[in-house]
């Protein structure tokens, strides 16, 4: 029995194209058996044009799961991946909250309604992870704020007008499955019913529709009747085909691709059988509003037309990509109208408005009784995800339970859901309520250290005054870190390096540097270059010594204001001879080297050697002098200018 599964499933199970002897011994199983398990299947890896790329036994084995969402991987990295969704954050913010979670599908119809872009969030290496997060975080935040608007009085207070949720596993399951005597009992084939139109679905017996699906492979090299070689071309050939395609975020992924496989032959000699893609097509444009998520559409109709360089664009984008797409459809329509079935994954209303909108011409239909969604998570649309969902598809998934242990598994997990249940959850302990001395502090506390932070000498001798304080005050709470290391106003312009604050403190306001820190430490030893040094000593020479215990407090040596500048002066002016005469040895150096040259600088001209500066270098020397506000100014006037030229290139057709 183990040599002829081992033989059986040597290569992965492709649905239209089954071993004879399987189909002659498969028989369906009972689905609410095997349901539990469904989400405990794989996705194959990115290299879906070969349907041989799967481990040589083609098993899955039940791995990590979670416990939060409801379902199994079975390997870690698809697991970090659910972690990482959108589905997963949200349940988890739902558990915190004490709401229940909600299904896969049940979320995908909660952030529908937001015409969020969550399929830009996907794994792709185009997009920085802080893309990525940005677009997350904003889906989440507007599905939560959406939710959170809703007062008590519009969900109602009477449990019979609260809606039924329905209970998770309640749904269809997506596959159907089959086993056979040539296998084990504990592994069964699951085949997605979504392969299935609706009609075969209702069949009794799914075995007989699926033997009537079966296709003969084209060759690798088939002979024509003209007597040229190759593959057929999509025109010609008669064989089953679907239709897929993804769109959100601003791409979009279309793949007409054929049922019946194309054999080929590895480099070893062994059999191999690839997908043979009739048409495929991809566009991407820049629609997506980053790091807030959503398009500019339905940013839009929610705060107003935006009127910046970027908006116009996203705008101009948004039409460009209906046009283009609803062209590619109208290109297919032929192929289309033959595929026998179509996938579609459009996530938001202007999504699907511009795969399903009236318009003249109009190719793909809500009411197409062929229409499918994909029944598995999808990430970005591209052409290579296409690929993967479709060997997704039509893969025969081969999973290997006990029956009997499964079963005893869930009843122990039903018992123990039920217990949980019934124990009374402890009442949470109130946080104690700050007293009006403690608000006092802590507001003290935050102007303080916002004052001193921004070098506000004059406001934060003003405030002291104004609020009858002591320039000594202790910081609160005192038992944080931070407060810990400096706990007064004279620990934290020391250590911050504000000599200006430190100065006014001792000279102005008679802060006392002998006081030490949680860590024993006085303020001076606290202080970080020479200038804040330098101001303790200013402070000591114009206090005088009897003022405080100097060196009690780690002081150094009076210094004056005069003496200060003086020596500074005195050091600029060595920096600037050395500089002088460094620049005059070069002078000289050079007029050795290349008599003919004078390395002089001229008036209006350039020195010899001199390197040109760059355009942020330029950029950065004419905002010098402006305020912050300035300079974000002139950078947004920039980048319009440059965005209504791209504009005003594409429009042209340059």
């Amino acid at each position: 029995m183990a040599d002829k599964a081992d033989e059986l499933l040597k290569r992965p199970l492709y649905v239209f194209d089954l071993p004879p002897e399987l189909l002659v011994t498969l028989h369906q199983k009972e689905s609410t058996i095997l349901q539990p398990s469904v989400e405990t299947l794989p996705q194959p890896g990115n290299s879906p044009t070969k349907q041989e790329t799967e481990t040589s036994s083609g098993e899955t084995k039940v791995s990590t799961s979670c416990q939060l969402c409801g379902t199994a991987f079975p390997t870690v990295q698809e697991q970090r991946l659910h972690v990482k969704s959108d589905w997963h954050n949200y349940n988890l913010k739902q558990k915190v909250r004490g709401v229940q979670t909600v299904t896969e599908k049940e979320f995908e119809s909660l952030v529908d309604d937001l015409d969020e872009s969550i399929s830009g969030s996907g794994s792709e290496s185009s997009e920085s992870e802080e893309d990525r997060e940005g677009s997350r975080e904003s889906t989440l935040g507007a599905l939560l704020k959406k939710q959170a608007k809703l007062s008590y009085a519009e969900i109602g207070a009477e449990d019979e007008f609260m809606p039924k949720r329905k209970k998770r596993g309640s749904g269809k399951p997506p596959l159907v499955w089959f086993s056979t005597p040539l296998l084990p009992d504990s592994r069964h084939l699951g085949i997605y019913k979504a392969l299935f139109t609706n009609a075969e679905q209702e069949e009794p017996d799914m075995v007989d529709v699926v033997r009537k699906k079966q296709l003969r492979p084209v060759p690798a090299k088939p002979f024509p009747a003209d007597g040229s070689d190759g593959v057929p071309l999509p025109s010609t050939m008669t064989s089953p085909s679907v239709f897929m395609c993804m769109i959100g975020g601003g791409h979009f992924a279309g793949l007409i691709v054929s049922l019946a496989p194309k054999l080929g032959k590895q480099a070893a000699g062994t059999e191999q059988r690839q997908a043979i893609v009739i048409a495929h097509k991809t566009f991407h444009r820049y629609t997506t509003r980053r790091k807030q998520g959503g398009a500019q559409s339905a940013n839009d109709s929610a705060k107003g037309a935006a009127h910046s360089a970027g908006s116009s664009l996203r705008r101009y984008n948004e039409v460009a990509l209906e046009q283009e797409i609803r062209a590619l459809l109208a290109e297919w329509k032929d192929l289309i109208s033959n595929a026998q079935l179509i996938f579609v994954r459009s996530t938001g209303s202007s999504n699907r408005r511009i795969l399903f909108g009236s318009y003249d011409g109009q190719v793909l239909r809500q009411n197409d009784s062929r229409i499918r969604t994909f029944p598995f998570s999808t990430r970005r649309a591209t052409q290579a995800e296409l690929m993967r969902a479709f060997v997704e598809l039509t893969r025969v998934k081969i999973s290997q339970i006990d029956e009997a242990a499964f079963t005893a598994a869930t009843a122990a997990a039903q018992s123990e859901a039920v217990q949980s249940t019934s124990q009374v959850k402890p009442a949470a302990v109130p946080k104690p309520k700050a007293s009006k001395e403690e608000e006092e502090a802590s507001l003290h506390t935050s102007q303080f250290q916002a004052l001193i932070r921004r070098s506000k000498a004059p406001t934060l001798l003003s405030y002291l005054a104004s609020n009858s304080l002591s320039p000594n005050y202790t910081f609160h709470p005192p038992s944080t870190q931070a407060n810990h290391h400096a706990p007064m106003p004279l620990h934290l312009a020391s250590s911050i390096n504000s000599s200006a604050v430190v100065l006014a403190l001792l000279a102005k306001a008679g802060a006392d540097p002998t006081l030490p820190n949680g860590e024993g430490r006085v303020a001076c030893e606290l202080a970080g270059d020479r200038a804040t040094r330098d101001a303790f000593r200013i402070a000591r020479s114009e206090l005088g010594e009897d003022k405080w215990d100097w060196n009690s407090a780690h002081v150094p040596p009076a210094l004056s204001k005069a003496e200060a500048e003086k020596r500074d002066a005195r050091e600029k002016a060595e920096v600037e001879k050395a500089e002088t005469k460094r620049r005059k040895a070069e002078e000289e150096r050079l007029r050795r080297e290349h008599p003919a040259v004078d390395p002089s600088p001229k008036k209006g001209g350039k020195a010899l050697g001199a390197v040109p500066k760059t355009a942020e270098e330029r950029r950065e020397e004419d905002a010098r002098g402006m305020t912050p506000q300035m300079r974000m100014r002139v950078e947004r006037e920039r980048r319009a200018r440059a965005a209504e030229e791209r504009m005003r290139r594409t429009a042209g057709g340059i």
